[in-house]
Parts: structure tokens; sequence; C-alpha cells
């Protein structure tokens, strides 16, 4: 009794401290599995059992919620937590295991195969006698998987191959699952061949990626644990298994051109996935030329399969993101029995254990993103962009020498209209998709410009939460190439052409709205260079206006600019760059406030719908509407005024305060600055730039050929630069020039006249703010 209080007493002792000491995830997870299966009496615990088969696990909250291990179904059980056992007609597990000698250890924990050979090879002396050893045991059906002619050979030569195999499992010294630490080695006492612990956060603790299945046996005479397979010696390098595996040679070949190979010879805790020689040869011809023939290819292609950390296959219960030597990173999973990357089965072989790492065959080779072409990273969303790039030819003018940006729609931004259009104007479309240079999402700064292969300058526009080009907003999904960016878009880009100005006048809808511009002398605002936000009303906002009214509203011309410069923003608000449902209060030229949000992709002003919203100006950006906008708290004093505007404005109550009058806007915010001066130019002329692309004259595309002169006439050190453009090799000449004016003003430059006695002639030039 006096013995049985003593055992008792130590190994509550020992337990009290472990629990109170111990940080490691193996001892935490213990904890976790005794909660929930406390209901089931003292000292049992919850593990999880995957149906079909005989392994078992303290489960992770994540694993234990989902009822599943590697997707799979799992299974409750319940048992004695690791050192306490059952007592005949007691719930739960209230006595304590006796504690034995190492030998005897090995019997309490079920591991009788250990235990055999242990006497069969004469270890059991020592592992009776004085001392202080830890032995991971494999298990009864470790020993049973075991290739069977190393088995055979092991139980032949008990005495040499056998007791040295055992003697590989143990080390001269107790380590408690808490002194494991994650990427120790230790030594064993056979030929002082290396032990590689790894302790991972979801408890699983392995040796030579062999999993602890059943933890912290404490005896006289040290600890056991049981493992889960039998261990072979480790003795070569990543480097070295590399360099004799026949099935890696392809994958060898690489590693040394990328001069990569040596790392995996160097001390460290590796993970690699190792593709095959057949994995090489399902890869395109062209494709894997192209990698092996570009270093930093090669380079990314073999980096992006080696893993920092050790990653055996037992330690995997689900799905994790790992970051690889090359930078981005891969999703490791199981499913069952399988492991997965990036979501594939494609493990062929696992745990292959090195001195510095393990070693995965796959059965695929993972090309990273920084190994592609640009054109080879629109995922499943851009098929239609891509395969159109391809298909069009464009494909082939992005050379691999070269930098590019590739502005990829969505699939569902192309309409069966798009998709139906002459080639030659989906081309023209397409090239406006392409930026010249390699520009990554963190380079992008609001007022940008961005000069496409189709020879258009495309405006960036940055936003809290969004970063738009032109029409179109970024969605996710941002990617870097070898050679270039590919950026995804919600819709198809569409450059503008026309000034604000030109846009109302060209569309029926906005006649009324363009009259009462003209009336209040604002025309020129909206046709000179500038960034607006305009809030046009359709003629349907002015429905019982009468002429009569018409006339009283133009006479008031501060109640005319006050009403219409409500409408005004300075600077360009696309509609899908404001953050969905979030008010954004914006100040108006007028000195109001608009509130714009946007609620399932349609844009409300004043939570009035804007029937059509994002059609791009060179000088702004226009959202149509079908009200006439009125600021809430600006009165009217006039009683005319006041009838005419409720006849418009009914979903606001307008404030009248008698006799109160409008404030006057002086057009200062757009005005031009003259500038006179007494100047000699000196002109200087570069040589000419002759340039070809395609322009859409009435929906037609035309070849064009520019030549472009530009001479610098310095004043006084300022330049002015102004460019001559001329154009030939087309049928269209006389509208391809007024196209082209139309898109580039010339600023036409007097030569200066001198006058008698040489003086230089005193003349104006217009300077813009």
């Amino acid at each position: 009794m006096k013995i049985f209080f003593l055992f008792t007493f130590s190994t509550f002792l020992l337990s009290a401290f472990e629990q109170a000491a111990a940080s490691a995830h193996y001892d935490k997870i213990l904890t976790h599995s005794r909660i929930r299966a406390r209901d089931q009496g003292p000292n049992v615990c919850a593990l999880q059992q995957v149906m079909g088969t005989k392994k078992k696990y303290f489960s992770t909250c994540r694993n234990w919620y989902q009822g599943a291990i590697c997707g799979k179904k799992a299974t409750v059980l319940y048992e004695c937590c690791p050192g306490y056992m059952k007592m005949d007609g007691t719930r739960g597990c209230p006595a304590v295991a006796p504690i034995d000698h190492v030998y005897g250890t090995l019997g309490i924990v079920g591991a009788t195969s250990t235990q055999r050979y242990s006497d069969m090879s004469k270890l059991r002396e020592e592992i009776e006698g004085r001392g202080s050893f830890t032995f991971f045991a494999p298990s009864n059906e470790a020993w049973e998987q075991l290739n069977s002619e190393i088995h055979r050979n092991l139980v032949d030569n008990v005495n040499i191959e056998l007791y040295n195999a055992l003697h590989h499992h143990m080390v001269n010294k107790r380590m408690l699952t808490k002194d494991l630490k994650n990427g120790m080695t230790l030594v064993s006492m056979y030929n002082d061949q290396k032990l590689l612990i790894n302790h991972y956060p979801n408890g699983v603790v392995t040796v030579n990626c062999a999993r602890i299945i059943h933890g912290n046996q404490i005896a006289t005479n040290g600890v056991v644990h049981v493992i889960d397979r039998v261990l072979t010696a480790v003795g070569n390098t990543i480097q070295d298994f590399i360099e004799v595996e026949d099935d890696l040679s392809s994958l060898r070949a690489a590693a040394i051109t990328s001069d990569v190979l040596d790392i995996l010879g160097r001390p460290g805790h590796y993970t690699l996935f190792a593709p095959t020689n057949e994995a090489f040869e399902r890869l395109p011809r062209g494709v894997l030329e192209r990698i092996m023939g570009d270093k930093v290819a090669s380079e990314a292609l073999v980096k992006f399969h080696i893993l920092n950390t050790l990653q055996c296959s037992e330690a995997i219960t689900g799905g994790a993101v790992y970051e690889t030597l090359e930078g981005n990173i891969l999703e490791v999973g199981c499913d069952g029995e399988s492991l997965t990357v990036n979501g594939v089965k494609m493990v062929k072989r696992k745990d292959i254990v090195t001195s510095n790492g393990v070693i995965h065959l796959i059965d695929e080779v993972l090309i990273p993103d920084s190994a592609k072409q640009v054109i080879e990273l629109g995922g499943a969303q851009q098929t239609t962009f891509t395969d159109l790039v391809a298909q069009l030819g464009l494909a082939s003018s992005l050379r691999p020498e070269g930098q590019y940006t590739l502005l990829a729609p969505l699939n569902g931004a192309f309409s069966d209209d798009t998709l139906r259009m002459d080639q030659r104007l989906l081309k023209t479309i397409l090239q406006n998709h392409i930026i010249k240079v390699k520009v990554g999402l963190n380079e992008l700064y609001n007022g940008q410009e961005l000069e496409t292969i189709g020879g258009k300058l495309l405006r960036v526009f940055v936003y809290r939460t969004a970063v738009c080009i032109e029409n179109s907003c970024m969605v996710r999904g941002s990617k870097e190439g070898r050679n270039g960016f590919i950026h995804i878009f919600r819709q198809i880009i569409n450059p503008a052409e026309k000034t604000l100005h030109e846009m109302l006048r060209h569309d029926k809808r906005f006649s009324v709205f363009l009259s009462l511009v003209k009336a209040a002398d604002l025309d020129d605002v909206l046709s000179r260079p500038g960034e607006w936000t305009l809030f046009v009303p359709t003629n349907d906002a002015f429905k019982g206006l009468t002429d009569d009214d018409k006339n009283i509203l133009i006479r008031d011309k501060n109640a005319l600019r006050n009403i219409l410069l409500y409408h005004l923003i300075q600077g360009v608000f696309i509609g899908s760059g404001f953050e969905p449902g979030v008010t954004n209060i914006l100040k108006t030229i007028q000195g109001g406030k608009l509130y714009l949000k946007t609620v399932n992709d349609t844009l409300l002003v004043n939570e009035l719908k804007s029937r059509e919203s994002d059609l791009m100006a060179t000088n702004g950006v226009i959202h149509v509407i079908d009200k006439l906008l009125y600021p809430a708290d600006l009165p009217v004093g006039n009683d005319q005024l006041l009838t005419i505007l409720k006849k418009l404005i009914k979903y606001i109550q307008i404030k009248f305060v008698r006799d109160s009058t409008f404030k006057e806007i002086p057009l200062t915010f757009y005005k031009i600055n003259i500038i006179e001066s007494n100047v000699q130019p000196i002109t200087r002329k570069e040589e000419p730039i002759i340039k070809t692309y395609t322009k859409i004259i009435d929906g037609r595309p035309v070849e064009v050929t520019e030549k472009k002169v530009t001479e610098e006439r310095i004043i006084q050190g300022p330049e002015i630069k102004y460019t001559r453009i001329t154009a030939g090799g087309s049928d269209n000449e006389e509208k391809l020039k007024k196209l082209l004016e139309e898109e580039a003003p010339v600023r036409k430059v007097q030569p200066n006249r001198r006058t008698q006695g040489g003086a230089a002639r005193r003349r104006t030039r217009l300077a813009y703010p």
C-alpha cells in the first residue's frame, strides 16, 4: 500500500508539474481532449478516429467541430488519458497506471511487438536496468506495415540488425513531449544517427515523420512514446537524394541550371515537393524550353517546390498555406490518406526523410506566376480575354523579354454584341487593355496616365477602397509574371473620346440641360481640360417646364448657376469606385453637398437612382439621372421660381424665405490666367517620330501613319512644347485629320515677328491653371 501511495503521489506531482509548466501544443490539445470528455468521468480523453482506418487523433477544435479529419468523417472515441486506467465498477479512469521500467512499460502501452523484439535482440536487460531513456516504440501495426524484406532481414539477424534498429529508436535521456521542440535534432543510441523532431501547432509530434500516437508513458528509467511507423536510418541530404534518384533527373537538371541544388545540401529543415520525370514530360514542350532557357524563371520554378519548414504527411490533418523559397505560397492539405497540393491529389510517395528535411514525390510540375508569361496568368474568370488576345494575334506581340501590364476584364464583361464585332474593331479594343510597361498595383496613383499598345492614354483613379482605370474598377486577383502584371477588371475599359460638352451635344437626351448650361455661360467649363464629375438630368427631368418657365430661369442667372453647379463636382468619381453601402459626402461647385452611395451596383445621388453611370469624358465623367437635383438647405425667395422648382422637384420640400437671393458664383474656379511678357524665343526642333496605329472611323478600323514633330520654344528659361501631326496612308485622310484634331488639339505658335531695330514684339500666351 505504501509503495502504491508513493507511485500515485509521484505520478500526481509529475502530472501536475507538466500541466502547469507545459506550453507544448501536444499537451494543450490533450487538455482540450480531457475537457471534451469530462462528462465521461475523471481522466478520460476524447479522440477522433478516421472511419475505415485505425488512425486516432487528439483533435484540434477545427477538426472536432467539423467532425472530420482530412475530409473523411471521424467518429468519437473515449479512452483513458495517458498514464491512467479504469477500475471495475467506477466511471472514467480514476486509477493511475502502474509504473515500471521501460521494458515493462512497452507492455502497458500495448507495444508488444517492440517488447518481444527487445527480448529477442537482448535489449531487454538494458532497458530493464539503470539509466534514463526515451524509447520511440513502434506500434504493433507499424511493424506489420514495414516492408516485408526489411522486416525479414531484421528478424533473421536479431543480435546485430534488430538490436541496432531498436537502438535507433532510443535516446539516452528522458524527453517528454513538452521537451520535444519543433526543429530539434536528437542523437539516437545507434551510431549517433539523427532523429528529427517536429512539434506542430495542431498537437502532432513527429520523429523522422513518424507520429507519436501515445505519448508520455512514464517509466522508472525513462519514458515511452508509441509511434505509428518503424524508423529507418537517415544519412543523406535532399541534394544527395536528388543526385542519385533516376526518376528525378529532370528536376536535377533544373536545380543545377538554376543554382538551387546546392541550397538543398545545406543544413536546414526543408520540404521538397519533387516532380518526377513523368511530370516534366507532361509539360508543353515550348513552356519547358522557355523556362529552362531562362535562369530567373527556372530558379523560381525550382524554389516554388521548396518550403523552408519540414512538413511531414502525418502532421497534415487539414488545409494550410506555407510560404515557398520562391516567395509565393502553396496550399498543402489532405484527402483521406492522400496529400494534396493546391487542392490536387498529386503526391505519389511521401515522407522520404533526409538529414535536412523531407521529400514528397509528386506527378505534376508546379509553375509559379513569377515563371509564367503574363498572358499565362489569366485565371478561369478571364479566359474570354486571354482567348481573344491569342486568337487576334496579340499574344505574339507580348515578347518574353518585354514588359507589359494586362487589364483583363472578367468573362461576364464581354456581351454577345461585343463578341460579334468585326475582329479588327475587337482587336483595337483589346489593344487598349495592354499597357506598354509593367505596372504593379502598388505603383498606381491617382491622376496617372498609362499608354496602351493601341496608342491611347488611360487615366488612373484611386479611391479609398478601389482602384479604377477609366470607367472600370479592379477586383482582387492581380498577379505578377516574368514579363508583366495582370490586373482583373469588372468591365471592358472604354477610353474617353469626347469632352463633357461634346457628349452632351451629341446626345439628344440632354438637350434641355445643355441649353440651360449655355444660358448660364457654363458651356466653356465643360469644354476645357479638367477633372469633373457631372450629374446630368435627362429631358424627362424637365417635363412640365414651359418656355415661359425656362425664360424665368434663364433671366435669373445666379439662380440658374446655383442649380446647375450643384450638379458639378471637382474631381472624377467613378460609381463603382465607391465602397458599397457607404454614404460619400462630396462638395459641389455650388457649395452644397451631394450624398452618394452604391447599392446593388446602382449609384444613388441624394437617394435618387442614376439611370446610367460612368460615361467617361476626356475631362471628367457623367452620371445620368432623371430628376433635377437641388440642395435641400438652399432657400428660394421668389414666388415664380418656387412654383417652377416645385413642378420639377417633388422628392424634397423646398424652403421658401421671402426676398432671399442666390449667391453669385464667379467663374474663377476654372478661368484661364492671362500672362503677358516680352519674349525672345529660341526654337529647337527634334527628330520626327513616325508611328503607326489603328483608328476607328465610322465603325471601321483604319491603319494610320503619324509623323510627329516636336519644337521647343524656350522663353526666358521655361519651355513651351507643341506638336504638329501629319497623317498619311489612308483613304479617309480628311476624316482622320478631323479625328486627330479632336483628340490632340494643336496650339499654333506664331513665329516671332521683329519690329524695326530687331526688338522682340510683345505677345500674349495662355497658361491654364
